[in-house]
């Protein structure tokens, strides 16, 4: 119990740190963020009013504390209605407590501003939005790598040093060294532009699509397979090397040797003796990519025109959308380091060895 308040104490300061970064370096960057919401043509009273909605007439500091603040499932707030600071049930989706003087303590989600272009639209509806298309992209983009990749690495470890083994070597290493954006504008050309009469399959386009009437919103599953095997192709690479290296150590073992001197095939060996113990490396590889894909699915949607938290992350740099960038990137840290979290807790339940 020790070690696991231990994690979420680690995990509360990465967060808390990843915050603080994200913070620091969006407020340090050059122009006025009231300016970059109205039209060039604006008065300064817009924007001293702007200023002020969004508190950044207050200094640096201050600014960090009220970010803190939103963020943070209790909160304080006060009861003056001309306070930045103001507790607005439509704005914070959260029930008061109780009171201490002029503050209010909060309970509440976590507050993570509107965006400026969206018309006040919060960046947490941006995000809820989003985020779902980005994890069936991830979530595919897995499973592809799983499959294919046990299974190459299976088959380069029972052929070791031969035609077969070279063969998915060379396509794991390239695997592993070409970019996700250069192999999505490959793949993007090559099957959705100069294939396309027969893979029927397009260069862009998200996974709920308007039909040519405007009648209605469908899903479009054939828009899933380029996105998705671009991304699984690096953890696709890293996955057969593991599992080839994982099964010729355990292939060396005594306790496969007497396997194999009962008489069992090597399919029979490897299905219940060595598979199980060669997929250990395979599963922390594998809970590791897929946290990373959140946030390295970013180049892949953008190129394949995929509606998810990626695509939404580089259009609101395009446009100086700073709360959404900031809430996406704060999204993502914390489920990569939930993930992690909770990978690690499982691993050490399923392999008693870390225990020790």
């Amino acid at each position: 119990m020790h070690k696991y308040f231990n994690k979420l104490v680690y995990a509360l300061l990465t967060i808390l740190g990843v915050v603080s970064v994200i913070f620091s370096l969006f407020t340090i960057l050059p122009g006025d963020p009231a300016q970059m919401m109205l039209d060039q043509n604006a008065s300064q009273e817009q924007v001293d009013l702007i200023n002020k909605k969004y508190g950044f007439d207050k200094s640096i500091s201050a600014q960090y504390f009220y970010y803190l603040n939103d963020l943070s499932p209790i909160s304080f707030h006060s009861d003056k209605e001309e306070d930045f600071s103001y507790f607005d049930p439509k704005k914070y989706a959260g029930l008061s407590l109780f009171s201490l003087g002029n503050t209010k303590i909060v309970i509440k989600y976590p507050y993570l501003r509107e965006s400026f272009q969206k018309n006040g639209k919060k960046v947490s509806e941006v995000i809820k939005e989003t985020l779902p298309n980005t994890a069936v992209l991830a979530i595919s983009a897995i499973c592809i790598a799983i499959f294919l990749g046990v299974l190459m690495g299976i088959i380069s470890a029972l052929t070791k040093d031969q035609w077969a083994d070279k063969m998915i070597q060379l396509v794991s290493t390239i695997g592993m060294s070409v970019p996700s954006f250069f192999s999505a504008i490959i793949f993007a050309w090559l099957f959705g532009y100069v294939l396309h009469e027969y893979t029927n399959l397009n260069m862009t386009g998200s996974l709920y699509e308007v039909d040519d009437f405007g009648e209605g919103i469908h899903i479009k599953w054939k828009n899933l397979i380029l996105p998705a095997i671009v991304l699984g192709i690096r953890p696709l690479a890293v996955v057969t090397q593991l599992m080839r290296n994982s099964l010729l150590e355990v292939m060396s073992q005594d306790y496969i040797r007497t396997a194999k001197a009962k008489g069992l095939s090597s399919f029979q060996v490897i299905r219940k003796h060595a598979l199980k113990n060669a997929l250990n490396p395979v599963v922390t590889a594998i809970s590791g990519w897929f946290a990373s894909m959140l946030a390295g699915a970013v180049f892949v949607e953008y190129i394949f025109g995929w509606n998810g938290l990626g695509k939404e992350i580089v259009d609101a740099l395009n446009t100086s959308d700073l709360p959404v960038i900031m809430g996406a990137v704060i999204v993502i840290a914390s489920l990569f380091i939930l993930i992690n979290i909770f990978v690690d807790v499982i691993y050490r339940w399923l392999d008693p060895r870390i225990r020790v």
